[in-house]
């Protein structure tokens, strides 16, 4: 039997990821309240800085803005980051509005 979860999001490597420098926190049912910091976010996920005590297919709950709490599974991890896969889609229309907010300089938004 394999372990870890399963996830319902295919791995959707190529959606567009966008720089980004959020400190949040993230909810863990073992850790509890863990400081993280967002260096990129997509759609399907985002990857953090920094090293985490967790395994692959471990569950966070996060907050973004325009988003909401959302769930998301640890996909892979090195000792200077990590990536995790959101439990769904985020929807494009709330995903522009949370980049928006996030990157008021026009330099650094996409050209979308």
């Amino acid at each position: 039997m394999s372990g870890g979860a399963q996830l319902s999001v295919t791995d959707q490597r190529r959606s567009t990821r966008h720089p980004v420098d959020l400190p949040l926190i993230g909810e863990h049912r073992r850790l509890g309240d863990i400081m993280l910091n967002l260096i990129n976010v997509s759609t399907t996920g985002f990857m953090v800085r920094g090293t985490l005590d967790l395994e692959r297919g471990e569950r966070l709950t996060i907050r973004l803005p325009h988003i909401g709490r959302i769930e998301a599974f640890l996909v892979w991890s090195d000792p200077m980051r990590s990536g995790f896969q959101f439990e769904r889609i985020v929807r494009i229309d709330d995903f522009s509005r949370m980049i928006k907010a996030l990157q008021p300089n026009p330099r650094l938004r996409s050209p979308h």
